[in-house]
């Protein structure tokens, strides 16, 4: 059997349950601290690493540019082009992912025990040499315009787009890649952003695997070994602008889609998990919530209509979405509103807490069926400095959460008047007022 095909059946063997994640702080001898779970049924490493910073990072003007580099990292490196790069992945049966998100760069992946070294320096040659050839930029470039276009003529896209610009106007958060600035991209502005974006102070590392720590340690220092060490990015904390009324954006389609929702609450906020908790009774989007009872199940004005917060690493918002006939979209609105009301106001039932603490921490394993997944969140715990200990603790948390904990906090983070809703469409006596 190949090695290829090797990793690919390994990996759908995989699974560990999270009670059994013991996790190990580990600092190697280059001097990274990372977070690993050493799991030696089966001979292979998952690493997942996070580098701080991302779109948000883009200078103005070059929005987007961070993605085209993530999508150019496997398109060669060092002395091989795109098509020996691949080949020697393959050989050595290793999975790479690059990804360019609002706040990070993301890297993951998957390599056999028994190739994982050359596949470190693969990655590594990947991550601090990579070609940028000009035939894979143009190829990128167009997905990315061919992506442009395609959310241009989508509701749901041009709503979320002109509602982060809207509630962010002079924050990143509120700029999104254009055709103009997709287009101006040189492999000059390229080169000028791999040291900004990648380094090895931002770099948070989960890894899962048949390896020692020790081994681990040398593999993360292989990874990494060839970045610059760089400066810490900061996270500077800006509030949601105060936007709130209805927007409207004409579009001749059947259906209007609509974004709402308002300023959040941070994840170290001591009311943070009563909202988490809140927000599944409100809008997680599952049968058990009162939107997608009222809105869908006992008025058929919507297939999809939910809520959930949305927690970067500069704001925090709480946002929603419906989609529905242009002649539906009014009352969907007053439908939303007033639950949002409501809640704000009553807070949930004993029953409907008990639902949600049930579903929230049974559902809570699913996060954890495969190493990259375990890795990954890993990653996510470390970055956020929620401990070490937070997988032990997070059931613990949301189970203690009471009925006035929810009720104080619906009180103070609900806002109905504060809401603000874009919609894209020609709805029906919906009245712009913004």
């Amino acid at each position: 059997m190949s090695l290829f095909i090797r990793l690919a059946v390994l990996l759908t063997l995989v699974a560990l349950p999270a009670r059994a994640v013991d996790i190990q702080e580990v600092t190697s001898p280059g001097g990274i601290t990372f977070w690993m779970v050493e799991e030696p049924s089966i001979p292979i490493v998952s690493v997942e690493i996070s580098f701080e910073g991302g779109a948000r990072l883009d200078p103005e003007g070059k929005e987007g540019l961070s993605t085209l580099l993530a999508g150019l990292l496997d398109e060669g490196a060092g002395e091989m082009d795109a098509v020996a790069f691949a080949n020697t992945r393959d050989d050595l049966a290793a999975r790479f992912g690059f990804g360019a998100g609002r706040d990070s760069m993301t890297v993951g992946a998957q390599m056999l025990v028994e190739t994982m070294e050359p596949s470190a320096r693969l990655l590594a040659t990947a991550l601090a040499v990579p070609r940028f050839e000009e035939q894979a930029m143009e190829r990128n470039r167009a997905r990315m315009l061919s992506g442009i276009a395609a959310d241009e003529t989508d509701p749901m896209s041009v709503a979320r787009k002109q509602w982060f610009e809207t509630a962010y106007p002079d924050h990143p958060y509120g700029r999104s890649p254009t055709r103009e600035s997709v287009g101006s991209f040189t492999r000059e502005d390229l080169r000028d952003a791999l040291p900004r974006l990648l380094t090895r102070a931002n770099a948070t590392v989960g890894l899962v695997g048949a390896v020692s720590p020790e081994q681990a340690g040398a593999l993360v220092d292989t990874i990494l070994g060839g970045l610059a060490e760089g400066a810490k990015v900061e996270r500077n904390w800006t509030e949601m602008a105060d936007v709130p009324g209805v927007a409207v954006i004409d579009m001749p389609v059947p259906q209007s889609a609509a974004i709402f929702g308002h300023g959040g609450i941070k994840r170290t906020d001591p009311d943070f998990i009563p909202a988490y908790v809140m927000n599944y009774t409100l809008g997680s989007g599952s049968f058990n919530s009162r939107l997608t009872e009222e809105v869908r199940e006992k008025r058929g004005l919507a297939y999809s209509v939910y809520s959930y917060m949305s927690l970067r690493a500069e704001s925090a918002t709480y946002i929603g979405a419906v989609q529905t006939a242009n002649e539906r979209m009014s009352e969907s609105i007053e439908i939303i509103r007033g639950e949002w009301a409501k809640m704000a106001a009553e807070g949930v039932t004993e029953e409907e807490l008990e639902k949600a603490k049930k579903y929230l921490t049974g559902a809570f394993a699913l996060r954890f069926d495969s190493n990259a997944k375990i890795a990954n969140y890993l990653v996510f715990m470390k970055r956020e400095n929620l401990g070490i200990d937070y997988l032990d603790k997070r059931n613990d948390m949301i189970n203690a959460v009471t009925l006035e904990d929810v009720k104080r906090t619906a009180a103070r983070l609900l806002q109905p008047e504060q809401l603000a809703i874009t919609v894209v469409g020609q709805p029906e006596d919906v009245e712009a007022t913004r």
